[in-house]
C-alpha cells in the first residue's frame, strides 16, 4: 500500500506564531549538519567537505545551507543551533519562510536559540542559514537542535553512514514471475525517465537479475551512460583479488563500448557506452541469460535506443562457475552523489516480459517493492514506489514527504502484446 503523498517540503504548511523565550537545553535532538546539510550552489569538492567535517572552517557569506528533518507530529517546535564564529557573524536563519536574524560569535562551540514555531501538517522541513552580510569571519555550525511537542512524535535524519545518508534511500522492484515459467532466457524491459527527473549522479536501472544488472546513468552535465556490469563469483570489492579462474570473461562488445574491470560494491566485469539518452523518451532493454561450456554462464545486453531504430549490443560476458539462466529480475533506482541527494529523482517501468526456453514470452504485472539500509533504518523516507496504469514507478531523494512501504507487492495493468524481436538476428 503506497501511503498518501504529502506536497514536497518547499509546500509543506507551516505556521510561525510570536518568538518565545526558551532555554536551548531544552533541545533534546541533535540534527548533525555532517549528514544531513547541503550548501546550495557548491562544487563536489566542497560538498565532499561537508560529509568529511559537517559545515566547519566555511565562510558563508553570500552562501546558504540546508538542514533536514522529518517531523511526525503537529504542534511546536523549537529550534536552535551548535554554532562558532573567529568573530562576530550575522546569520539569517529562515523556516518556511519566518525569518530570524541570529549573531554567532566566541571561538567555542555554544547553542543559540533560532525560535519557535507551529507544525501544522507532518512532514520533511529544513532550516535554511544564510551568509546574507559581508564578513570574513570562520563559521562552524555542528548541529541543528530540535524541540517542543511536535519532535515528540516519529522524528527521522540521518544519525551514521553520513555517506549512504547524504546519497539517499535506493529503491527496487523485483518482478514476480508466474509459477509456470522456469527457465528464463530473456528478460525485456522499458525505462522513461520523465523531463526534470534525469537528475547527475541517477542510476535508473532496468533490467537486474541474481548476477548483475543493465540500466542508463547520469553521469555529469556533458555524459551519460548505458550501464552492464556482471559481478564476479569469488566475493571482494577489489577486482585485483580475484582469482585468474574467476574473473569475468568479455565474449563481445558493441561499437564504441567500453569493457573493464569495478570494484567497491563487488567485483565483477563491466561495460557502459557513453549515449546522450534523453528525458521524456522510451528506452528499451534486453538481457539474455543461458548456461555455457565449463560450468559457466554468457549474460548479453542489447539496447534500443528510439533515434538510432535498432537493438545494439552493449556487451556479452562469461561468469565462471555459474550455470544458470536468468534468476530474480528486478530493476532499481539510486542516486551515487552525494551532492544531489536533496533533489528527487523518479524513473517510469514499463511492459515486463520473461522469455522461457520453449519459446513462450510472459507479461510480468506484480512487483515486490523494496528500499535498501538507508530507507530500513530510517536515516532517509523520501521513498516511494508504485503503478500508474500499465507501469510501475519509483521515486526517490529530494525529502518529498509520503512513502511506500517497504516489502509491499504492486501490480500494474497488463499490456498483452509481447515485444515485437525477432531474436534470431539480434547482432
Amino acid at each position: 500500500m503506497v501511503k498518501p503523498a504529502f506536497p514536497i517540503v518547499a509546500f509543506v504548511i507551516l505556521s510561525s506564531c510570536s518568538p518565545t523565550p526558551f532555554s536551548v537545553d531544552q533541545l533534546s535532538i541533535s540534527v548533525p549538519t555532517k549528514g544531513n546539510t547541503w550548501i546550495l550552489g557548491v562544487d563536489s569538492d566542497r560538498d565532499r567537505e561537508i560529509l568529511r567535517n559537517g559545515i566547519k572552517d566555511w565562510n558563508l557569506s553570500g552562501l546558504t545551507t540546508r538542514t533536514y528533518f522529518y517531523v511526525g507530529k503537529t504542534g511546536s517546535i523549537k529550534i536552535g543551533i551548535t554554532a562558532k564564529s573567529s568573530t562576530k557573524t550575522p546569520l539569517l536563519a529562515r523556516f518556511e519562510g519566518d525569518e530570524r536574524e541570529i549573531e554567532l560569535s566566541g571561538s567555542e562551540l555554544i547553542s543559540i536559540s533560532v525560535g519557535e514555531f507551529t507544525i501544522d501538517t507532518p512532514g520533511y522541513y529544513y532550516l535554511e542559514l544564510i551568509g546574507h552580510k559581508r564578513t570574513t569571519a570562520t563559521v562552524e555550525i555542528q548541529d541543528v537542535l530540535l524541540g517542543g511537542e511536535s519532535t515528540e512524535g516519529e522524528m527521522y535524519f540521518a544519525k551514521d553512514d553520513f555517506y549512504w545518508g547524504r546519497r539517499g534511500p535506493s529503491v527496487h522492484l523485483t518482478y514476480q514471475l508466474p509459477d509456470k515459467v522456469e527457465e528464463v532466457q530473456y528478460f525485456y524491459n522499458e525505462i522513461n525517465v520523465p523531463e526534470g527527473q534525469d537528475v547527475l549522479g541517477s542510476y535508473f536501472m532496468a533490467n537486474g537479475f541474481a548476477e548483475g544488472y543493465f540500466g542508463i546513468q547520469v553521469n555529469s552535465p556533458e555524459e551519460r551512460r548505458v550501464l552492464f556490469s556482471v559481478w564476479s563469483p569469488f566475493k571482494t570489492d577489489n577486482p585485483n583479488d580475484i582469482p585468474e579462474d574467476q574473473r569475468i570473461k568479455t565474449l563481445k562488445k558493441g561499437d564504441d563500448v567500453y569493457t573493464g574491470e569495478f570494484g567497491n560494491e563487488g567485483s565483477g566485469g563491466q561495460s557502459y557506452r557513453k549515449y546522450m539518452w534523453k528525458a521524456g523518451t522510451n528506452y528499451r532493454f534486453l538481457l539474455k541469460g543461458e548456461p555455457a561450456t565449463d560450468n559457466s554462464t554468457d549474460y548479453t545486453a542489447y539496447f534500443f535506443p528510439p533515434e538510432i531504430g535498432k537493438w545494439e549490443l552493449i556487451a556479452s560476458f562469461r561468469r565462471p562457475k555459474t550455470s544458470t539462466y536468468l534468476k530474480r529480475p528486478h530493476s532499481f533506482l539510486e542516486n551515487f552523489r552525494t551532492e544531489t541527494g536533496n533533489q528527487s529523482r523518479r524513473g517510469t517501468y514499463t511492459n515486463q516480459w520473461v522469455y522461457d526456453t520453449k519459446g513462450n514470452w510472459h507479461e510480468l504485472t506484480k512487483a515486490k517493492f523494496t528500499a535498501d539500509a538507508t530507507a530500513r533504518k530510517e536515516s532517509r523516507m523520501d521513498y516511494s514506489g508504485g503503478s500508474d496504469g500499465t507501469s510501475f514507478f519509483m521515486r526517490n531523494c529530494g525529502f518529498f514527504t509520503g512513502w511506500t512501504e517497504i516489502d509491499s507487492y504492486i501490480d500494474r495493468t497488463a499490456l498483452g502484446v509481447p515485444p515485437d524481436i525477432d531474436l534470431s538476428i539480434l547482432p
